[in-house]
């Protein structure tokens, strides 16, 4: 199994908590790769939130392909975190030319350019620098995007952390998920590493998604040019969670009753029952077999947990006003806020949504008997 930590904090943190977190429930991951996603950043990145920022990794040809590519389509650094690392990695670790993290400004082109349009166009060139790199295999391209930062490496979280010292003042963040991976089912690919992004969506999994290929099947039927890639079966979480939202226009609340609705009978003494059978039926191509425990950030910073029917995939939230985590496992929480009720934990079962807003005052609980947030 592998094992997750994401944190959600008033105060910026290092991404370091993260990393002891994960270090604390390392039996439960084999080293063959961490994820890492910062989000509400602060530092240097605090005064320039509307910047899109370039997080991935290059060869120096690929770093001059890319410079070259970025100028072309108008694309001007306003900031970048130069991450040099020892000529020698520690074992485990691939030996890379250039970890990058660049913010950019927006072509002058773009200036009448809608909001919606600007972020699907940011899309586009992600992809399109994803393709580049997939060709020469000089560039692994993770996220595109305003006020996010993604690190992936294969290797041990720790080691990784501190080979290329990720406690540094430019990588606090308000906002942190960070995964251990426990290679089961793929070659050891960074692109099919946790946590995933997609337009503001992010997610990773413990589990396995059985259910993978009619998922995909489905998503790629939708035509957004997105959803590709899924080098992970744990990727179609964020895709189906970027569906439900940014096309359907429902609220995280329903996005449980899509991945693992309720039974028929249970449908029919709720009191949205016509609703749900609908949206059952509509969406049965995306119902996930698990087991999974899935933690999530939406745009607005807001985290989530959600659990499968199988429950057999151990998550607890637990904190104080201000500062909130998920983990895997309770000493996670330990590690990162030892100082916390730990009387007021709470490990979500199979009929759970448990959400942390951007507030960070208080733990949310819904459950899929609730009533539906619907405009009636």
């Amino acid at each position: 199994m592998c094992r997750l930590f994401a944190i959600s904090s008033q105060k910026p943190l290092s991404p370091m908590v993260a990393m002891e977190a994960l270090n604390v429930m390392r039996e439960g991951h084999d080293g063959s790769g961490v994820g890492l996603f910062l989000r509400d950043l602060a530092g240097p990145f605090e005064d320039i939130k509307d910047a899109p920022i370039l997080s991935g990794i290059f060869s120096d040809k690929g770093l001059k392909r890319l410079d070259s590519f970025m100028m072309d389509v108008g694309f001007m650094t306003k900031y970048k975190i130069s991450i040099k690392v020892p000529k020698t990695p520690p074992p485990g670790v691939p030996k890379r030319d250039i970890y990058l993290i660049r913010a950019y400004e927006y072509p002058e082109e773009w200036d009448d350019v809608s909001p919606a349009e600007r972020l699907e166009r940011l899309l586009t060139i992600r992809l399109q620098l994803r393709a580049m790199g997939e060709e020469k295999k000089d560039m692994i391209v993770f996220s595109f995007w305003p006020d996010v930062i993604m690190i992936k490496e294969i290797g041990d979280p720790l080691v990784v952390a501190n080979y290329l010292k990720l406690d540094r003042k430019e990588l606090y963040a308000r906002v942190i998920m960070a995964q251990g991976r426990q290679n089961t089912n793929y070659g050891i690919t960074l692109y099919a590493c946790h946590p995933f992004f997609l337009q503001g969506f992010s997610t990773m999994t413990n589990g396995e998604n059985t259910a993978f290929i009619p998922i995909r099947a489905y998503l790629e039927s939708r035509r957004y040019p997105g959803y590709k890639g899924y080098e992970s079966d744990s990727e179609v979480f964020t895709h189906i969670l970027h569906y439900a939202m940014a096309h359907l226009g429902l609220p995280l609340e329903l996005y449980k009753h899509i991945i693992t609705p309720l039974q028929d009978e249970a449908i029919a003494d709720h009191s949205d029952a016509r609703f749900l059978k609908n949206l059952k039926q509509t969406c049965r191509q995306l119902i996930i077999d698990g087991p999974n425990c899935v933690i999530g950030c939406l745009a607005d910073h807001s985290l989530f947990m959600v659990q499968d029917r199988k429950k057999l995939r151990p998550g607890v939230v637990g904190g104080k006003p201000g500062q909130f985590a998920f983990s895997s496992e309770i000493c996670g929480l330990d590690a990162a806020i030892p100082d916390r009720d730990k009387l007021k934990d709470f490990q979500p079962m199979h009929l759970d949504t448990v959400i942390v807003g951007p507030e960070r005052q208080e733990v949310k609980i819904c459950s899929q008997k609730d009533p539906l947030p619907l405009p009636h």
